[in-house]
């Protein structure tokens, strides 16, 4: 080959290698001995596997039949998939890879208002909307601001009005590995209003972001979040292993009140959490400890963030995302926790099956 050909032939090469995205670093896995008191409780499903989606992030919705969807994203392959929320039988899949609205880059999370369903894009920089159950697009937010989504709360201020939180995981380096400066981790969480009329249309205002810069309690890798509007909380989950991942609790305006979960809560990453609202004010935060060969589940008391037990299933492992569903389904009359299995398939829990085993509060099974 001559030396022009072969120029030709590299410049061609740096090119491709620009035009594509650095590969990201693998998340750690830790083979650990449980806590002390972890109670094995079966899952009631374990659905069909299909480990070319890498699975990620649940939510619920009830159909207008009486029958519940379990909604999942599915990162590898672009799309979400739909499962029957009291078998585990999958039922259709939805998008494909584009960043025209319908399609999805990198879908991460998930959450349900009323029949809309938000979507986070990792690699298109937005939040996306759809009706449910057609799952019609009806527009997305966040382009102007977000650089890597992935967790999301929904919180109603007023009839046809959202808070919308989204976490922000952006990092630097050649494998997205570094997290950034003190100093920019004030932007680990943003806000949205959204509006929707009549019509379903929607305009959304962005309202800053927040994050403590602290270098004992800043916000390094963030993912998951979950909120009490009743308790004006935030839980955010700072998956940073160097520093003992944890959940770290923030006021609803994003101020960090200084409290998290007690220390040592955490042997693995910090995962998926979500708030087990019981009656009568009661409830729980269920919070992942993504331990292997098992997940770990924490449940954490309401209000005082103690810990009050752990378990974990006789097959769900490497857990990102997870679902509460506290209302009755025809499978699950105490409602069930939905959880991400090994980035393959989901599983479910029956939430009576929790209470009675962790001796919870009886308003849990009201």
């Amino acid at each position: 080959m001559n030396s022009r050909l072969a120029a030709v032939f590299l410049a061609s090469a740096l090119l491709s290698a620009c035009a594509s995205a650095p590969p990201r670093a693998p998340e750690a896995r830790r083979v650990l001995a449980p806590p002390a008191g972890t109670l094995t409780l079966p899952e009631r499903f374990v659905s069909a596997p299909s480990p070319q989606d890498e699975l990620d992030s649940l939510a619920t919705w009830p159909a207008a039949d009486g029958s519940t969807w379990l909604i999942a994203s599915a990162k590898s392959t672009h799309r979400l998939a739909v499962y029957d929320a009291d078998s585990g039988k999958r039922l259709r899949e939805s998008g494909g890879k584009g960043e025209a609205l319908g399609q999805f880059k990198r879908p991460n999370g998930l959450a349900v208002f009323g029949d809309y369903l938000f979507v986070a894009e990792r690699d298109n920089h937005r939040v996306q909307v759809l009706r449910l159950p057609e799952l019609t697009p009806l527009g997305s937010f966040g382009e102007a601001q977000l650089r890597s989504p992935y967790g999301l709360w929904l919180n109603e201020t007023a009839p046809g009005e959202l808070e919308v939180y989204v976490t922000d995981n952006f990092m630097y380096g050649a494998r997205f590995d570094q997290v950034p400066a003190l100093n920019e981790l004030d932007q680990r969480v943003r806000r949205y209003r959204l509006r929707f009329d009549e019509a379903d249309r929607m305009s959304s205002e962005y309202l800053g972001a927040f994050g403590d810069t602290s270098d004992a309690a800043a916000l390094r890798i963030v993912e998951s979040i979950a909120g009490d509007a009743a308790g004006d909380r935030l839980l955010i989950a700072d998956e940073d292993l160097s520093r003992a991942s944890t959940l770290r609790e923030y006021t609803l305006a994003g101020r960090y009140t200084g409290r998290a979960v007690p220390a040592g809560s955490f042997q693995a990453q910090a995962e998926g959490v979500a708030l087990w609202n019981c009656a009568h004010g009661a409830g729980y935060w269920i919070a992942v400890d993504q331990l292997d060969p098992q997940t770990v589940f924490h449940v954490f008391e309401r209000d005082s963030l103690r810990r009050v037990g752990s378990f974990r299933g006789e097959a769900t492992a490497h857990t990102d995302g997870i679902a509460v569903h506290a209302a009755a389904t025809r499978a699950f009359p105490y409602g069930a926790l939905y959880a991400v299995d090994d980035d393959r398939a989901v599983t479910a829990f029956d939430l009576g099956d929790v209470a009675r085993a962790l001796q919870l509060q009886a308003d849990c099974l009201d």
